[in-house]
């Protein structure tokens, strides 16, 4: 890209941190405010979920730190994290705080936020596409269909000590939300399914985990309810991975636009079988 394509945008100063998602995977989902970012930074402190192909752009001679945060691995405590920005803001770099998704949707971007402020860093946010609507979409599963839900949940399946929230309204959720997207939720999985469906939920509901979203790797593993626990094992995927739980998953033989690509024949309309069931 020509500078004169970046002509009006922002500058990132010397002294300041900008907080970027970097969107679920692919580098064409980030945003023009993402690249003008990476093409200013001299130092990127990225998170384990960036695609290395993002960095890419980065200008030559800019530093890369990586501080990811991964559940069950050694990883770098967000105190020192949020103080690590500080630290290089206050030696005069331009700073790219670069994050997966968006860096307020499950990604700790407040809380670094609030240490720049502490600290009187100016700083900035630039959001992204979050895996939980963009990964999603690459799996040909929207979050909302007019036939289905007119609300949605988005919930994060573990808190920061590393256990299921247990300020979430498990019966609630089952009960009031059509659609429901997990973040961080395989590793608890077992004990999530079973929250809902003693909340009230049918252990028939449609469920789908898409692990490595938007990305060449990505697999899509379709189930339900009751039998995700086993059949999540039984797959052999691991996270990162986004999860939703509703009539929606039903769409993906529609519009599974990736599968397509490679042979897949998608269903004009992937909610006949359920209209004849529900009539019978």
């Amino acid at each position: 890209m020509t500078d004169a394509f970046f002509a009006g945008l922002p500058e990132l100063e010397p002294g300041s941190v900008w907080l970027v998602g970097a969107g679920p995977g692919d580098p064409g989902l980030l945003t023009l405010h993402a690249a003008n970012a990476l093409r200013q930074a001299d130092v990127i402190v990225h998170d384990a979920l960036v695609n290395g192909d993002c960095l890419k752009l980065a200008k030559p001679g800019a530093a890369l730190e990586y501080a990811g945060k991964r559940g069950g691995k050694p990883s770098p405590k967000q105190r020192d994290i949020s103080l690590r920005l500080v630290e290089l803001a206050r030696a005069g770099n331009r700073v790219l705080r670069l994050k997966g998704g968006d860096p307020f949707v499950f990604g700790r971007g407040g809380e670094e936020a609030l240490t720049l402020v502490e600290h009187r860093i100016p700083f900035r946010i630039v959001p992204g596409i979050t895996a939980g609507i963009g990964g999603l979409a690459y799996a040909g599963i929207p979050v909302t269909h007019r036939e289905v839900n007119h609300a949605v949940t988005f919930l994060t399946g573990h808190d920061s000590s590393g256990v299921v929230p247990d300020r979430i309204n498990w019966e609630g959720i089952a009960k009031g939300s059509p659609v429901i997207v997990m973040y961080m939720a395989m590793k608890h999985i077992g004990q999530i399914t079973a929250n809902l469906i003693a909340g009230g939920r049918s252990p028939e509901e449609p469920m789908a985990f898409v692990c490595n979203a938007a990305t060449p790797a990505q697999v899509v593993l379709e189930t339900t309810l009751s039998r995700a626990e086993a059949d999540v094992a039984t797959s052999g995927l691991e996270p990162p991975a986004i999860v939703v739980v509703g009539e929606v998953v039903r769409l993906r033989a529609a519009l599974d636009w990736v599968g397509a690509r490679d042979g897949r024949v998608l269903a004009a309309d992937p909610f006949a079988d359920r209209v004849l069931r529900d009539r019978a």
